[in-house]
């Protein structure tokens, strides 16, 4: 149950007049009273005698006992009480009951016998609205300080009482709620997003990886947005507002957001925030693989880059006690994925974008992040960036699976973090986020595990033995339930792949299985090739060919305990 407190108003007739009124679409059916300060109020809904002016000259008496001078201009408060789609739908009285619980919690009529003036109009299912005047029947003012706080505190324990949808609570820090006239213009417009939520996504776009404020702005004016900035008299920049083009007032001028109104960490100071570089570049581990002959694509080399600079934020998540370096690293997996949900194929790019959209509510706490502990992400969102698209095919959409796969885990790991510190709407988004990437990791994944699965199941029967007695060696706890999987059959290529490029592979797969919490894969084997891919450098997109098939059972035995070397050919 959301109860929203709407901007104070000077017109108690004007806002009956909606309230009764048919709505903006049609919408309002059957408008009435459920409830009143005094249960005796006149209802223009039902009752032929009664007006709206009637009801407004009631609610209003309260004023006339101040001195004109004295009398507040905002003296309408509005509070709209909205229950979740999928609660039941509630009674009159049983509104009326959740309306008084309301006003009592919010300081708007406490019980002291001499409260605001209130009514409750029910004009829908689902929802009802409150309408009070702001002064009391003393003539004093109302102690309604951070009533949309109390009015939530309230709506928790109305959801318990009345066995109703839990909403996870708020800590305020999430972006600002679009309004009903917001949405509605979207509607007439054939807008999936309103005007403010488009821009939300679109800037968060261009902060993925940007280094400079130049940068950023640059990338916002490119996404077609219109930019306005504000100058100090130092010269120095103190803030932007952006707006879409076709975005127009009654007047046809554009309507311009600043940035800290479509969300807390996008005001021009939070944003440059991220552009540091106290942190120097890590090349993880580019020295100990083996570089393969033939270099992969930028996209696939973006999407490498990216799952090893997830790896390394995801054991910062598990075992750092540094609060904000886990911040920071939970905001710039925001930016990767909004960087993958930019520039990923159309196959999975609904999926990526959906959980950008919900992560954005992970991304954001009270808990301050230290980008310079994050700056490997965020060059990893840049690479992804400058890139360029993939069309999700061979090597470049096989990486992008490999991505999505670390990326999910560390959304998960994002997820625990925040639940552990009682972060509950920034776990719960998470845990959407991660059920997107989840959706996404199939869609990109299946095409590439088809060929590995393919070139598995060609290999020779004593070879396969052979890789079979390995996974029982690494993995005593695990390895029959791998073997029993569909991707038993991938894994084996990856094997059979990693032997023929030097590598031990009994203890790369242990290896492998202890880098990560492996009880919530959906496939034990498949989550084994990406992490073995990964590590020992594979090229994840390998068809079968009848040279690669053709592996001997001596060769493939044949003990590889040398180093491996960037210039080793594959042995046949």
């Amino acid at each position: 149950m959301i109860p929203t407190i709407h901007r104070q108003g000077s017109s108690t007739f004007g806002l009956l007049r909606y309230l009764y009124g048919k709505g903006t679409h049609e919408e309002h059916v059957d408008p009435h009273l459920v409830a009143s300060f005094d249960h005796m109020a006149p209802d223009p809904g039902r009752d032929p005698s009664a007006t709206k002016k009637d009801l407004a000259y009631l609610l209003d008496q309260p004023l006339h006992l101040l001195d004109e001078d004295q009398r507040p201009e905002k003296h309408v408060w509005h509070c709209s009480v909205r229950a979740a789609p999928d609660d039941p739908i509630l009674t009159d009285e049983q509104w009326a009951d959740i309306a008084r619980r309301i006003v009592a919690a919010t300081g708007i009529d406490p019980g002291d016998g001499a409260g605001c003036r209130w009514a409750a109009v029910r004009h829908a299912d689902d929802h009802i609205h409150i309408i009070a005047t702001l002064v009391r029947e003393d003539g004093r003012r109302p102690d309604h300080h951070r009533s949309g706080k109390r009015a939530q505190t309230e709506a928790r324990l109305i959801e318990a009482d009345y066995d109703l949808h839990r909403v996870t609570p708020g800590d305020g820090t999430a972006a600002k709620r679009t309004t009903s006239a917001e949405r509605h213009k979207a509607e007439r417009q054939g807008r999936d997003r309103t005007a403010r939520e488009e821009l939300r996504e679109t800037v968060r776009r261009a902060v993925a990886g940007a280094a400079s404020t130049e940068e950023f702005l640059d990338r916002l004016k490119d996404a077609g947005l219109l930019v306005r900035t504000k100058v100090l008299p130092s010269g120095d920049l103190k803030g932007y507002t952006v707006a879409l083009p076709d975005d127009r007032n009654g007047d046809k001028e554009p309507i311009f957001y600043a940035g800290s109104t479509l969300a807390p960490d996008l005001s021009l100071p939070r944003i440059q925030q991220r552009f540091t570089t106290d942190s120097a570049p890590v090349e993880a581990a580019a020295s100990e693989r083996p570089e393969r002959p033939t270099a992969p694509s930028a996209p696939a080399a973006a999407r490498r880059t990216t799952a090893h600079a997830a790896w390394a934020a995801l054991l910062v998540l598990d075992h750092s006690g540094d609060d904000g370096a886990a911040a920071a690293q939970i905001a710039a997996t925001g930016e990767v994925l909004d960087a993958l949900a930019r520039t990923s194929a159309l196959h999975t790019r609904n999926e990526l974008r959906q959980a950008a959209w919900e992560f954005e509510r992970a991304s954001r706490s009270h808990t301050r992040a230290e980008f310079r502990h994050a700056q490997d992400l965020r060059r990893a969102a840049r690479d992804l960036v400058y890139s360029g698209p993939t069309f999700g095919r061979g090597e470049d959409g096989a990486t992008t699976a490999m991505a999505i796969d670390m990326v999910f885990f560390l959304v998960s790991a994002a997820a625990h973090w925040h639940a552990r510190r009682q972060h509950a709407q920034q776990a719960e988004a998470a845990r959407r986020a991660a059920e997107h990437l989840r959706a996404a990791y199939r869609q990109a994944a299946a095409e590439p595990l088809t060929v590995l699965r393919e070139r598995g199941r060609r290999i020779a029967p004593s070879l396969r033995r052979h890789h079979a007695t390995t996974v029982r060696a690494a993995l005593p706890d695990l390895a029959e339930a791998v073997l029993a999987e569909p991707g038993w059959d991938a894994l084996v290529a990856t094997l059979a792949d990693a032997t023929r490029a030097g590598h031990n592979p009994q203890p790369l797969l242990a290896e492998a299985a202890t880098r990560r919490e492996l009880d919530t894969a959906d496939s034990i084997s498949d989550v084994l090739v990406w992490r073995l891919r990964r590590i020992a450098d594979l090229p994840v997109y390998v068809p079968a060919t009848t040279q690669a098939s053709r592996i001997t059972d001596r060769q493939a035995m044949a003990p590889r305990l040398a180093t491996p070397s960037a210039s080793r050919a594959p042995r046949r």
